[in-house]
């Protein structure tokens, strides 16, 4: 089993040339930020680009795609945001968007909400063997929140759900000089920064051990 995870596109599909192994991957997951505050129609050119290659994919919005995008997703089956999914024992659930940012970006959501979103999700997973965790928005107060002026910007309510449920694995992004592997108990978390600096998250399982690796 081969998972390959991205986010913080931000338009620039032609990077998806660029990661390895792309066509052949068991799953796709897209961690948000499709476009630069795009609607459905910028989402649809972003997915098209993804599953001309490879079509086992799921994705949600992050904070810079509006409310179109989200049902853009959601019409097509493949929105994490709030939802849970299992393939082939292994359950992924995500929340999209963020944690409230100053720039009034268009997808934000009080910490409630998330903490709220992310029960939802993982209640349609919580018995798979392997947990896969997918908030666009990164935990408080680790490596993949950290930005350049030493603040942690991440979301405090993502942080909690990690503490408290212990997922085996976190891939988020949308702190983009955060690329980092970090840990809160046993949940690995990783932050790939943006695919247009060529950064993605690779997920492999070999005879049931799992290794998580950021890419390149």
């Amino acid at each position: 089993m081969r998972i390959i995870a991205f986010g913080d596109i931000h338009m620039e599909y032609a990077a998806l040339q660029a990661v390895s192994g792309l066509a052949s991957a068991d799953m796709v997951i897209v961690t948000g930020d499709l476009t630069n505050f795009g609607n459905r129609e910028a989402a649809h050119q972003v997915i098209s680009a993804i599953r001309s290659m490879n079509s086992r994919i799921y994705a949600q919005p992050g904070n810079l795609d509006d409310a179109s995008v989200m049902e853009y997703l959601s019409e097509l089956g493949i929105n994490l945001h709030g939802k849970g999914f299992l393939f082939n024992g292994i359950g992924v659930f995500g929340v999209g968007g963020s944690n409230p940012t100053p720039f009034n970006t268009p997808t934000e959501f009080a910490e409630d909400e998330i903490g709220r979103l992310l029960n939802q999700g993982h209640a349609a997973v919580a018995q798979a063997s392997v947990r896969i965790m997918v908030p666009h928005a990164p935990p408080h107060n680790t490596a993949a929140d950290l930005i350049p002026n030493g603040m942690h910007v991440g979301s405090k309510a993502v942080r909690e759900f990690i503490e408290r449920v212990q997922p085996d694995f976190c891939l988020t992004g949308h702190i983009h000089e955060a690329r980092s592997v970090d840990r809160i108990g046993r949940t690995v978390i990783l932050n790939p920064g943006m695919l247009g600096k060529g950064g993605w998250i690779e997920l492999n399982e070999n005879a049931g051990v799992w290794s998580a690796f950021l890419k390149p």
